[in-house]
């Protein structure tokens, strides 16, 4: 594939859960056994269905800390699946989160891709539970961006114009790296940057634990590997 924009490209932007950190494994190791401690025992794709409808309606209404949306979350699944949870179990989420796995490939490719590029996060997530997923990815990024800090979910247009604003780059300079078409190709392109989408496997499909949306990212890769030999990072 032909990249004549690369040459412009100083940055790279990531969203962290979904491409970097394996959530939905993440998830499902949190959930099951709640539900299972119940005699529930969905299966996984029905887990993660509504917990893609639960997240995406909560981040939508006034905005509120991702740990109490993890919180909401889970009672819109105890809701779904008829059972009753409250005190430990509703934290489940955000309780496990810092223990959620990086991708086989994630650190190894972000180490190739940090002698090239200025790395920085773009996170629907706290800063408290980004610092300990930070940990475990062991690299050093420019910038840290947050729902936090923003005070607004993506697909909002805020991480990506704080982006711009920290970095004092055009927009044209930045490649966003991402798996959620919904919540990160389609504003980032919106706000004019380019965008590779990490088609990471998924219980849920293309789509993994997203809308449905419809648009073309700029680059497709099956994985991080992939990105970084696209991008001549394996030099």
């Amino acid at each position: 594939m032909t990249l004549s924009w690369r040459k412009d490209i100083t940055h790279l932007t990531f969203d962290c859960y979904g491409t970097l950190i394996d959530w939905e494994s993440g998830i499902l190791a949190a959930v099951q056994p709640v539900l299972a401690g119940r005699g529930v025992v969905p299966a996984p794709e029905a887990i993660l269905r509504r917990y893609v409808k639960h997240e995406a309606r909560l981040e939508a209404e006034q905005w509120r800390p991702y740990h109490e949306i993890l919180r909401g979350v889970m009672r819109g699944l105890a809701s779904d699946f008829h059972v009753r949870l409250a005190g430990d179990d509703l934290d489940v989420l955000a309780d496990t989160l810092p223990d959620w796995p990086p991708f086989s490939d994630t650190i190894a490719a972000l180490h190739k891709l940090a002698g090239h590029y200025h790395l920085v996060v773009l996170s629907n997530i706290d800063d408290a539970l980004f610092a300990q997923t930070q940990k475990r990815l062991r690299v050093r990024f420019s910038e840290i961006i947050t729902a936090e800090q923003m005070r607004s979910y993506k697909p909002g247009h805020a991480h990506f114009r704080e982006a711009v604003r920290r970095l004092n780059i055009s927009p044209l300079q930045i490649l966003h790296v991402a798996q959620s078409l919904y919540h990160d190709h389609m504003p980032a392109h919106e706000f004019g940057f380019r965008t590779a989408w990490v088609r990471r496997p998924s219980l849920l499909g293309d789509l993994g634990l997203s809308p449905e949306v419809t648009m073309q990212p700029d680059i497709m890769v099956a994985d991080l590997e992939s990105l970084a030999a696209q991008l001549g990072a394996n030099r």
